[in-house]
Order: structure tokens, then C-alpha cells, then sequence
């Protein structure tokens, strides 16, 4: 079947034309709830309203509120302009296909703080030509995503603190009831994320109002940072009405202040780049639901890259400080460490490659033995591939979210990129790109081992197996049995006592 050359597609609010970028339609800027302004600021998602005629789809919506410069430096881009009214997604289908094709959903990162799902980066054109349909979504962020208040209680029936978490699945919702139109399956859909993208993934594993939306999960990145306990995200709320000169706040006067003056606030008013524990969403902490292997039943992918402490020193962590600290207070537990970590020299390596470990590695070790448990399969990777021109840069191996080009198969098409990629970059990216792909297509209960340069087997019972993506740096896949096994092990017992931001 091939598409009219003009992409008109009848969706239950209305009829949407897109635009054609050579074999592939785009559709963006499309609504999936009702702005969030006003009276519906700090209130669950609402469903769009319905439109008469032909909406035009061809351009990006307005991002959340957010730091231009900080997204441009970190993000990936230029979020372009900001609003709260920021509830829209983006669709990237091939123009020829013929069965419904599998449906790929992305969260993307920032720490719960910057981004949006029109940057360079996530352009789903080259995954489109892989025969899925793409879909990217923007989010309400920072204060406007995450927020507590008493003077908030009661507006629903439900304890609602986590916005951001209720766009996307409102977006699900969305996509279930629409992406047959654009030749998407609505029984086949892998959501994925990366940073807090997979955070949100993670968290949507284990919320009891997300499940049968999705049906598999890719976690790129996610961390081991425990939520925000909802009593303390009331205080701050209180704190933050304070701020703003509003010592007992009605809700009313909350949703007065401006948008705009809640992204530049600074610690200890900003938010946390983790949800909130305690509400309609998240009853349960997402770790809590990890560990006792209550996840939703479906096939995850989860991994995250050799040089992920490369983000902490945004948050201001000290990673040779963190030895130290160590030192002073927990000399035996330093011992044992130097033990899991041989031939490691000086505090600063030592903090690097722990407070990795810590934060990101052991995340995808805790997902794999619940996945283990449920009889899930679960595969696991780390990434550690650098574009040749760049080694000199990225001395201690792939940074946080130096991948998500590699997996849309953007690299090239990107700042800087596109002035320093070489051919073997070019060929390797499509490899990582085909993985994620095969994943989405293939990934079940019966059929657990990926095709790709290396077969890439899941983790069952009885079997820990990492696909090392990237060797030390250079282009390559391995697959390595118990990786990191007894440093995974030690840090799943002591995280919740000792990963945090503080």
C-alpha cells in the first residue's frame, strides 16, 4: 500500500495534513491533550478538543518552559519558543508499507528540566526507513511537570503531583486510539527513553495507570536516584509559594505566578530530577516496585554508557570528594571498593567510575534480575563507542547521552557531528540504530535473541550476559558474561542508602 503523496490522516479529533520528506511522512505539532493553562495548570491532562476542516501539521509546537542556553549546551538543540501550552507530538511513518507496522515511542531527556521532542537529535526519519512508525512527545517540565501544595488537595479525586508523567500517558492513550491511521500498530508498541526519558520509562514500568499501554521498554541511561517522597515536594511547594511572596497560597494565586518565572529558580527551590512518591501515579516508589519484581510484564532493554559520571558534575557532585568522604568516614568500606576496582588510580578516576557504577550501571543489573523474576527477558547493554575524531575529547569513554544519535541514526545530521564523522561512524551508528529497530519488531517471550553483527541473546534465569556496544571506545560488539557482577552486586544493596544528589 502507498500513501497519497499529501499526507492527510483522519484522527478521532479531526483530519491532519502533514508533509513529505522524501519516503517518509511527517506529521508535527500534534495535539494530544488540551493546553494546561489557566484552571488546568497543575491538573491531569485533558482530552483535546476536536476540530472542523484540515489542521495543517508541518512545524513543531512551542517547548515547556525551560533554559534555552542550558538545552542548547546539554539537550541536543534549540528548543525553540516556550509555553505552557506544550502538550503536542510528532509522527514519522514510511510512505510505503504494507502490514501495520511496529510503533516506537520516545521520551526524551533533560533532566525533567530541558527538552522537547522536536530536537535534531530524535528526528525519526532514518528509524521510519526501518519500516516503524516514530512517535516523539514534549511534556510539561520543571515546577510545571512536578508540583505539590496543600493548597492544590482535593481539586481531584485522585492525589495528583506527577503532570509530567500524566502527559505522557495521556500521549499512550493517544497513540493507542490514533496510530493505526498512520500505519502503526496499536498491539506493538516499544517505549523508550533516554536519561529522563528512561527515568520516566522506569517509572511507567511500575505505575498502576500506564499498564497495556506499551509493550516493550528501552531504558537508555536511567538512574538509581530514589523519588522525592511527597512530603518533602509539599515543603518545598510551600517554600516555593513563599518565594513568591504567598506565605498561606490559594490555588488560584499559585497559578498566577508566571510561567516563566519558575525555570531560572535555583536550589533549593528547583525540582529534583526524579518523580514524586506518593501519588495517583506513583504509589509506591519505583525502586521499591523493582525490587520486588512488580513491573509490568513486558520485554525490556535497559543499558547506559561507560562515562555516564559525565553528567553528575552538572548536579555538583565532587567525584574525588566522594572518596574522600569515603575515606573519612567508611575506611572499610574504601577498602572493599579498591577491592571491585583494581588497578584504579588516584580519587578522582576512582570517584568517576563509582559514582557511574552507583548512579547508572547498577540500574540495569536490579531491572534484569526483576525482569528474571517475572519471566520477562531483559537485554542489557553498555556503550562505549566514540566517534574516531573524538577521542582526544572524550577520554573517559562515551558520555552521558552521547548515544541517542546512534540509536536515532542521526549522527552526521547533527551539530557538532556532521564536521568531524567519518565513514566507520556513519557505519557503526547504523548497526546500533538496526538493534534498536530489531528490538522493537522482535522482542517477546519467544523470540529473546536479537539479530545483529552479534547475536544478542536476553538475560533468562541463569544467564547474565551484556552486549558491550563499542570496545573501549572503538567500533565493535561484544557480547560478556557477568558484567561487573560483584560490583553490581554490592551497590543493588547499599543504593538506597547511599545514592543521592546530597
Amino acid at each position: 500500500m502507498e500513501n497519497s503523496p499529501t499526507p492527510v490522516i483522519e484522527t478521532r479529533q479531526g483530519a491532519l495534513i502533514g508533509l513529505t520528506d522524501d519516503d517518509v511522512h511527517v506529521w508535527r505539532g500534534i495535539p494530544y491533550a488540551a493546553p494546561p493553562v489557566g484552571e488546568l495548570r497543575w491538573r491531569s491532562p485533558q482530552p483535546p478538543e476536536s476540530w472542523r476542516g484540515v489542521r495543517e501539521a508541518t512545524a513543531f509546537s512551542a517547548s515547556s518552559w525551560q533554559s534555552s542556553e542550558y538545552c542548547q549546551a546539554l539537550g541536543g538543540g534549540d528548543p525553540g519558543r516556550f509555553s505552557e501550552d506544550c502538550l503536542y507530538l510528532n509522527v514519522w511513518s514510511p510512505v510505503k508499507r504494507n502490514d501495520p507496522l511496529p510503533v516506537m515511542v520516545w521520551l526524551h531527556g533533560g533532566g525533567f528540566t530541558i527538552g522537547a521532542g522536536g530536537l535534531p537529535p530524535y528526528e525519526g526519519k532514518a528509524l521510519a526507513r526501518r519500516d516503524v512508525v516514530i512517535v516523539t512527545i514534549n511534556y510539561r517540565l520543571g515546577h510545571l511537570g512536578f508540583f505539590a501544595h496543600p493548597a492544590l488537595a482535593g481539586e481531584e479525586k485522585r492525589i495528583v503531583h506527577n503532570f509530567a508523567l500524566l502527559d505522557q500517558i495521556a500521549a499512550l492513550e493517544w497513540v493507542r486510539d490514533n496510530i493505526a491511521a498512520f500505519g502503526g500498530d496499536p498491539t506493538n508498541i516499544t517505549l523508550f527513553g533516554e536519561s529522563a526519558g528512561a527515568r520516566s520509562v522506569l517509572s511507567l514500568l511500575t505505575s498502576p495507570l500506564s499498564e497495556g499501554l506499551f509493550h516493550k521498554a528501552i531504558v537508555q541511561s536511567g538512574y538509581t536516584l530514589p523519588d522525592t517522597p511527597r512530603e518533602q515536594a509539599l515543603q518545598k511547594g510551600e517554600a516555593l509559594a513563599a518565594h513568591f511572596g504567598l506565605n498561606d497560597a490559594t490555588a488560584g494565586q499559585l497559578r498566577a505566578i508566571p510561567a516563566a518565572a519558575f525555570w531560572s529558580l535555583e536550589a533549593p527551590l528547583n525540582i529534583a530530577p526524579t518523580p514524586i512518591v506518593g501519588d495517583c501515579v506513583l504509589p509506591e516508589p519505583m525502586l521499591d516496585r523493582f525490587f520486588s519484581a512488580c513491573q509490568h510484564p513486558v520485554p525490556v532493554m535497559i543499558g547506559s554508557n561507560s562515562d555516564e559520571a559525565s553528567v553528575l558534575g552538572v548536579f555538583g557532585i565532587d567525584l574525588a570528594g566522594q572518596i574522600q568522604k569515603l575515606r573519612r568516614e567508611r575506611r572499610f568500606g574504601l577498602g572493599l571498593i579498591k577491592l571491585l576496582y583494581p588497578g584504579v588510580k588516584g580519587d578522582e578516576e576512582l570517584g568517576r567510575q563509582v559514582c557511574r557504577d552507583m548512579a547508572f550501571t547498577t540500574m540495569g543489573f536490579v531491572v534484569m534480575q526483576a525482569q528474571q523474576r517475572a519471566g520477562e527477558p531483559c537485554w542489557r547493554y553498555w556503550f562505549d563507542y566514540v566517534a574516531q575524531a573524538e577521542h582526544a575529547t572524550y577520554l573517559n569513554g562515551a558520555w552521558h547521552g552521547n548515544e541517542v544519535p546512534y540509536v536515532f541514526d542521526t549522527l552526521g545530521h547533527v551539530e557538532p557531528s556532521r564536521q568531524y564523522v567519518n565513514q566507520q561512524d556513519l557505519d557503526f551508528c547504523a548497526q546500533v540504530a538496526d538493534y534498536w529497530v530489531s528490538f522493537a519488531r522482535h522482542a517477546s517471550r519467544k523470540s529473546d535473541v536479537l539479530p545483529g553483527p552479534v547475536r544478542w541473546p536476553a538475560c533468562r534465569k541463569g544467564r547474565d550476559v551484556v552486549l558491550r556496544i563499542g570496545l573501549n571506545k572503538h567500533a565493535g560488539f561484544r557480547l560478556e558474561n557477568r558484567f561487573m557482577r560483584a560490583r553490581m552486586s554490592l551497590f543493588k544493596r547499599v543504593m538506597k542508602h547511599h545514592v543521592s544528589l546530597d
